[in-house]
């Protein structure tokens, strides 16, 4: 078995993580009674971890730079509401530019993702430049955006949102259908494709050891057949029948005996969440700022006598995590239809446990993108397997939390082997 990994060069780690999803799934399986690995239920589980996979891929980066956030789940229900109240307030009120406009929701989401950076990127310059460590200024975030929340909303649910965000929440309409799942699975496999073999070209051009051939096509199989698999439950997950028959009624299409099939396909959250995760990967390991990033979570002495601009480096990480916060609470607040008080209420420690669980190291200088994303859905996987089992919220934070636990005590006795 070692000597097959070795050839396959896979992360263990994330191996681990893929058994360990397999245990739930399956666990779940059973004992809901086969409800768990249906198509509806799958759909619903990627669409409901894109958000915290989202701001887990950031917080990767925080973690890795020996930093902290607490606070990203009080800023995600404050730019929800500031993005909700710029398409349902702000511009047909204040400005009287009307609702539904072609450009609403792009102003509204320009908004957030400024406000975003700018929040982020104020708590990374106290954080870097005034010395004050991440956890306090985060927990003066985490209570300071929750208070602004009710400070100028006053706790009133806003909505509904403009047409065209709300498809960012994904549902029937704010899916890629059936076509276009599979473009998109097709694409994937080809950027597979193209990306393992390229990868085996450099390492064959500055002499690094390269997969056989048998692994490279092993790895290239089984990489495309997930991909392709998770197109076809996606398209498999149809339009619920009352929707359709509008669909067809709208459209003068004959309906056949049993009703309009219509596949759902790919949710734009999890479109959403595959373009963060590839531009956060490509960013944290083929530019300098990730490897900055990494070299500070290493050793931050030896970072800054290296030429490394520490202070500025933070800074930006947190700007970012800004952005990425600005760009979940947009998918939330949209699949929502509105803004609520309770936006984001606990999902700093999901975001946290994620990042944690997919292998990112409190102590720093350790962390990757796909664990965290795979973190994001084991959480939620939990999550949603113990409400299918109608366990109650109480017991859900306990398993939550002693997973979490687990993840943090295996990550410090593999460190204090690997010594």
């Amino acid at each position: 078995m070692t000597s097959l990994l070795r050839a396959l060069d896979i992360d263990t780690r994330l191996l681990g993580m893929v058994v360990a999803l397999a245990i739930i799934w399956i666990g779940f399986q059973i004992m809901s009674g086969g409800l768990f690995l249906t198509a509806r239920n799958l759909w619903n589980l990627s669409v409901q971890s894109a958000s915290i996979a989202i701001m887990a891929t950031g917080m990767v980066l925080i973690i890795v730079s020996r930093n902290i956030d607490l606070s990203v789940g009080s800023m995600l229900g404050f730019l929800g509401y500031t993005m909700a109240m710029v398409q349902a307030q702000w511009i047909p009120n204040a400005l009287h530019l009307g609702f539904n406009q072609p450009y609403t929701w792009l102003i509204a989401l320009a908004v957030g993702l400024v406000v975003g950076a700018a929040i982020g990127g104020f708590q990374g310059l106290i954080v870097a430049y005034g010395g004050v460590p991440s956890f306090i200024v985060t927990l003066g975030g985490f209570l300071i955006w929750r208070g602004l929340i009710f400070a100028y909303a006053q706790g009133q649910t806003i909505g509904p949102m403009d047409g065209n965000f709300a498809l960012l929440g994904g549902g029937p309409s704010g899916s890629l259908g059936e076509v276009g799942s599979w473009v998109v699975g097709a694409v994937a496999c080809a950027g597979i494709v193209f990306t393992v073999i390229n990868n085996r070209r450099q390492r064959q051009t500055y002499g690094f050891p390269v997969r056989p051939i048998w692994a490279l096509a092993t790895v290239i199989a089984v990489s495309c057949s997930v991909v392709l698999g998770a197109v076809s439950v996606a398209n498999s997950y149809l339009w619920p029948e009352a929707l359709a028959h509008q669909y067809a009624l709208a459209h003068n299409i004959p309906e056949p005996p049993g009703g309009l099939r219509i596949p759902v396909g790919i949710a734009y959250p999890v479109l959403i969440l595959v373009g963060v995760a590839l531009a956060m990967t490509f960013l944290a390991t083929r530019r300098r700022f990730g490897r900055y990033v990494f070299a500070i979570g290493g050793n931050p002495e030896a970072a800054d006598l290296g030429g490394i601009n520490v202070r500025r480096t933070i800074m930006l990480t947190y700007a970012l995590m800004g952005v990425l916060v600005a760009i979940s609470a947009a998918v939330q607040t949209a699949r929502l239809n509105s803004a609520v008080t309770n936006l984001g209420v606990q999902n700093e420690l999901d975001v946290i446990a994620a990042a944690v669980i997919g292998g990112s190291s409190l102590s720093g200088g350790i962390g990757t993108i796909p664990g965290a994303v795979l973190g994001a859905v084991v959480m939620q996987s939990l999550r949603s397997g113990m409400v299918m089992l109608r366990v109650d919220s109480p017991t859900q934070d306990i398993v939550v939390g002693t997973v979490l636990v687990a993840a943090v005590g295996l990550d410090a006795f593999l460190r204090r082997r690997g010594k």
